[in-house]
């Protein structure tokens, strides 16, 4: 009830609250009871065996190395920073990138995963929703997949929809569901593919699996858009968790890329990332980049710079980004080692259900 005397005006009144979500709602409840052995299951950031966070030390390097370097911090462009994301794409897309060396590659530096996600949902919306009768650009999410993907593309006026993944018979990959709904999708729909590191299920198609996949692909002329959060996290080893990535070019497939270095770079309230879309010439790359820039302006105009800085620090620097590789692999094992332990200790009990899934995702 509003204190008398005063109001917000009669259409701020008529605004329900709406309830916290469940599981952050949880989170806060949880963390607030005094408990020593307690995991949290929910909450997508790695974590000591103290339960603490853990700042890699590569990182609390270039930053110092940042900080001595005396920088200003003016306003980014639009675009952000141009060292930062010539190295961040080739980070994820490779040296030999046919697309990064023959200049027709359009990136842009965003709010991390999930700005890159609402700006190329935006971009779709506006460019692909012509072919649709009602303007609606059908967008594929595997099922499950991360709970706020759907949420941004609904909210930017995309028609969410679901194609198979995981199955829960066999506790892995549904490809045959998955190239089966990807095959009636309509022409001109986006789907999207997680990179690595499935979220949430922690299923990756194999090699062979992603060369199926990407034929599929190839027959729709689906758009496709990759979401690449945890590059070198899910394996340990960064060039192998790019596989998809690097060989859907080299099929020919001029996707869209979104990039987070929240989880492997241990920079979850720097906002670090990038979206990248292959271009068929480096005139179109220009074109494309400036309607990013014309969505960029109006929704949060200049990208972080400080985050920005660190990555382009240990990515540009071999000995530095050696270090992070071997600290990245540790946060990897260690995420390996306990799914082992998980699963010898629901043994040990005596379940009687089969829990492989848990070491062989």
């Amino acid at each position: 009830e509003q204190q008398k005397g005063k109001s917000s005006g009669p259409h701020v009144a008529r605004i329900r609250r709406e309830r916290s979500r469940a599981r952050l709602s949880c989170c806060t409840h949880v963390e607030q009871i005094p408990c020593i052995e307690r995991v949290s299951l929910s909450v997508g950031a790695y974590r000591t065996d103290e339960g603490k966070p853990w700042v890699l030390p590569s990182i609390l390097e270039a930053e110092k190395r940042v900080l001595a370097k005396g920088a200003d911090k003016e306003y980014l462009p639009i675009t952000g920073l141009a060292p930062y994301i010539a190295l961040a794409r080739e980070f994820a897309m490779g040296a030999d990138s046919p697309s990064i060396k023959e200049n027709r590659c359009a990136s842009v530096q965003t709010l991390s995963g999930t700005g890159a996600c609402r700006v190329i949902a935006e971009f779709y919306t506006k460019f692909l929703g012509e072919h649709f009768a009602d303007g609606k650009v059908p967008m594929y999410l595997p099922k499950p997949s991360w709970g706020n993907h759907a949420k941004i593309f609904a909210t930017a006026g995309m028609d969410v929809r679901s194609y198979r993944y995981w199955d829960a018979n066999t506790l892995g990959l549904d490809l045959e569901g998955m190239l089966e709904d990807l095959a009636h999708a309509p022409g001109g729909s986006a789907v999207l593919l997680h990179a690595c590191a499935h979220n949430p299920t922690g299923v990756d198609p194999t090699k062979e699996q992603w060369d199926i996949i990407s034929a599929t692909l190839k027959q729709k002329k689906l758009a496709i858009f990759i979401d690449s959060a945890y590059q070198g996290f899910a394996s340990g080893d960064a060039e192998a968790d790019a596989y998809a990535m690097r060989e859907l070019e080299a099929d020919g497939h001029n996707y869209a890329l979104s990039q987070s270095f929240a989880k492997n770079f241990g920079l979850y309230g720097e906002r670090v990332g990038t979206l990248s879309m292959i271009c068929a010439s480096p005139e179109e790359a220009k074109r494309v980049e400036s309607q990013l820039k014309l969505i960029i302006r109006p929704m949060y105009s200049s990208p972080p710079l400080a985050g920005a800085r660190i990555v382009q620090e240990v990515l540009g620097d071999p000995a530095l980004c050696a270090q992070w590789r071997s600290e990245c692999a540790i946060m990897a094992n260690r995420i390996i080692d306990m799914r082992i332990a998980l699963k010898e200790a629901l043994v040990k009990v005596g379940s009687s259900k089969n829990w492989d899934h848990i070491t062989n995702q």
